[in-house]
């Protein structure tokens, strides 16, 4: 938007301001603007005073970078009566804000002493690297004092994590867990009308009202501000009312008007959320002035006159000619306090002139990938006293959960979650099926049974919401434990890890996180079972994501361990970690043949426990080939290596990575200089597997004995037998582990 425009629309706030007559307020502070509203003389004023910060930081924030000292010109403007919000709700009600939420932020900070929202809105401009919220890695609204957690909040992504939040909040409340918030605190959910149409907005507002249905508070408050654009793409008129409006379980309620009669309508709102613990719809017609951000040309797409008749309605005007129509306020006083507040952002942009951003790797990735090694230790260590162990369960152990006994993969899951859930009281299990059934493969059987439906508990079929529910939780306090029932179905809900998830310790400098475990049916190989849907083996889009940690058992014992130890990562360091069960391994009991029941382990003890680094080892004595391998690839390459060692006398150490992400490079490194030859049974895709990854690892630390890799074809699983052409079998492994040996 060129800067005469931004001056055109601040001068229509002075020519107003001068061409009103003089004169005293004719009514105390404390007066109520009117009859019958709440809103009062003095907190009027300070909502304008909000008002006028928040667009004057706008105004900064395009002169910053037209100096090339800032780098974010998205602006508040016209949005102002989001303050309305910020001075209603509690500062214990936890917000996710859209980025036009100036305002909000402005009179939130009010409330609590010692902030200066305005000093921090200038340090976010210029990304410096002592800004307050991201440490100048983005500039975003958020606060951990005022429970504003930090978003990007460009399409609603983040409504299901408020969702989840608000569902969440519930549940610890049932539980006496999280006594750092009201029992009745309320979450606030804010975004855009253009944004309500996205999937992840759908997604979030149906689970609430689902949840609600179901018999469950969801105190979600969604605030739709509505200035009927969407960058150029006008949203039809009336499509927010026609669409949110009559919804069952869903109140829906308009904040338009006067000042004063936004403030009582969003104040009943929040009430109604309060007291009935039930999802509300406010929405908030605004207009938009400026443009979508300072690049944008309006003119492109809107006449002058559209743009002015927004201008018209600025709400910094409308606001003004309601404080001089009541007496509430002087034009001298309204003048004082724009020169006033223009020279509080003026002083706040010279004062922080001089700071500048990150400007190392190590310090921008900090919060990306905390791993607290000593504590994390600790607490997978740490075990149930056996005496209250037995109690919990009436002295009658359920099989899952009794001490060593030789068990599958499946089972092995099973035992280990009834171990934490009893040792962890903010541990929570939930996805599709998870509860009642036990889980498409039954591996969550009877936990439900055994701590109850408030700890393990279905959700509705929306993989967008189990993500969310798990975000919400693991910023409530609680530790979610998220199944999806397969691997391919994760990919659906993709960007509440890689975009909302992944990126939360990030955009605040580490002062919030979601940590959470989740537990995936992963990987192909079953037979009788068809279709990509549940033989997908690509995990290309979960490696890409930063600081995401990445499990994949082959084993009961190891299972067992490594699900301790990534629960420890989450509940010290906030860690999200997925854990990628191996489907066809789940109810495998036998290695080389029928009932010999060498896949079987023994339960390990709870105080055992795997960490990333830590891989499996099969005949560590062995130096004529390394293969590195995981999941199915553990079985496939024993049962290679058995008939290479018969036929060949070729004698291979098998290393099972455990680990995708991150993964165990120094004990790679360690065994192919060991071995001197390296094959790489990856199941996975060829493209987007690990297998390259592991090679160019090796090659750029000057490995130069011979190396080979055996993958699954670019392709999806076929159904049926058809399969078996596509992925990879241990006969490749057998005949390429040959070839090596010979070289």
């Amino acid at each position: 938007m060129p800067a005469a425009r931004v001056d055109a629309v601040r001068d229509n706030l002075d020519r107003l301001l001068e061409q009103s007559d003089g004169g005293d307020t004719t009514v105390r502070p404390r007066s109520r603007l009117r009859a019958g509203t709440s809103l009062t003389v003095e907190r009027a004023i300070a909502l304008f005073i909000d008002q006028l910060r928040s667009r004057e930081l706008d105004v900064a924030a395009r002169r910053l970078r037209s100096g090339n000292r800032g780098y974010y010109t998205i602006s508040s403007a016209g949005h102002e009566h989001n303050a309305v919000l910020g001075a209603l709700l509690r500062p214990t009600d936890p917000a996710f804000l859209h980025y036009r939420s100036g305002p909000f932020m402005m009179a939130r900070a009010r409330q609590v002493d010692g902030c200066d929202p305005v000093g921090d809105t200038v340090l976010s401009l210029m990304a410096a690297a002592d800004d307050p919220v991201s440490g100048g890695r983005h500039k975003v609204w958020g606060s951990r004092r005022l429970w504003v957690v930090p978003q990007t909040s460009t399409i609603a992504s983040h409504v299901p994590k408020a969702t989840g939040f608000a569902f969440a909040h519930e549940l610890a409340a049932a539980g006496g867990l999280g006594a750092d918030l009201p029992v009745d605190s309320v979450v606030c959910c804010s975004f855009g009308d253009a944004s309500s149409n996205h999937a992840t907005a759908l997604s979030g507002i149906n689970a609430a009202r689902y949840a609600f249905r179901l018999g469950g508070g969801v105190p979600v408050l969604f605030v739709c501000e509505d200035n009927g654009l969407g960058i150029s793409v006008r949203t039809p008129r009336g499509w927010i009312s026609s669409s949110f409006s009559g919804r069952p379980h869903l109140e829906y309620v308009r904040a338009s008007g006067e000042i004063d009669q936004v403030w009582d309508q969003v104040e009943s709102a929040i009430d109604h959320c309060r007291s009935s613990r039930m999802p509300v719809f406010l929405h908030l017609p605004t207009v938009r002035l400026w443009g979508h951000a300072g690049s944008d040309v309006e003119t492109a797409y809107r006449s002058s006159k559209e743009i002015e008749q927004d201008e018209a309605c600025d709400p910094l005007l409308l606001v003004a000619r309601r404080l001089l129509d009541t007496g509430a306020a002087s034009p001298t006083l309204l003048r004082q306090i724009v020169a006033a507040v223009r020279g509080e952002v003026d002083r706040a942009v010279d004062r922080y002139r001089d700071r500048r951003p990150l400007s190392d790797r190590a310090t921008i990735m900090e919060p990306i990938a905390p791993f607290s090694v000593d504590a994390v230790t600790d607490d997978a260590g740490a075990t149930t006293d056996p005496q209250r162990r037995a109690q919990h369960f009436d002295g009658q152990l359920p099989e899952a959960a009794t001490a060593p006994s030789r068990r599958t993969l499946a089972a092995a899951i099973n035992a280990a979650l009834h171990d934490e859930l009893l040792r962890r009281p903010n541990a929570v299990v939930f996805g599709e099926d998870v509860g009642r059934k036990g889980g498409v493969y039954h591996v969550t059987a009877g936990l439900q049974d055994a701590f109850g439906s408030r700890r393990v508990f279905d959700t509705l079929l929306d993989e967008t919401t189990v993500l969310g529910v798990a975000q919400g939780a693991g910023l409530r306090g609680l530790l979610p434990i998220a199944e999806i029932q397969y691997l391919a179905y994760l990919h659906n809900a993709i960007d509440q890890l890689r975009g909302e998830a992944g990126s939360m310790s990030f955009l605040s400098a580490g002062q919030f996180r979601s940590p959470m475990v989740v537990r995936v049916a992963s990987f192909a190989y079953q037979h009788g079972i068809g279709g990509h849907f549940h033989n997908d083996n690509a995990v290309g889009a979960l490696r890409e994501i930063p600081g995401l940690v990445i499990a994949v058992p082959s084993r009961g014992a190891d299972a067992a361990r490594m699900l301790r130890g990534a629960l420890a990562m989450a509940e010290i360091d906030g860690r999200i970690v997925c854990f990628l069960e191996p489907i066809a391994l789940y109810h495998t009991k036998d290695l080389y043949d029928d009932g010999d029941g060498r896949w079987l382990s023994d339960y390990p003890p709870p105080g055992e426990w795997l960490l990333p680094g830590e891989v499996g080892v099969y005949g560590a004595e062995h130096r004529d080939l390394a293969i590195i391998t995981f999941g199915n690839g553990v079985r496939q390459a024993l049962r290679a290596a058995r008939r290479l060692a018969d036929e060949h006398r070729c004698r291979a150490r098998i290393v099972d990575l455990r680990w995708l992400a991150p993964l165990p490079v120094a004990a790679i490194s360690e065994h192919a200089t060991a071995c001197g030859r390296v094959l790489v049974a990856d199941e996975c895709r060829a493209s987007g597997g690990i297998a390259d990854t592991v090679i160019a690892h090796l090659v750029e630390r000057q490995f130069n004995g011979p190396m080979d890799a055996v993958r699954s074809a670019d392709s999806y699983v076929p159904l049926g037998p058809s399969a078996d052409a596509v992925l990879m079998s241990e006969h490749e492994i057998f005949d390429a582990a040959l070839k090596l040996f010979e070289r």
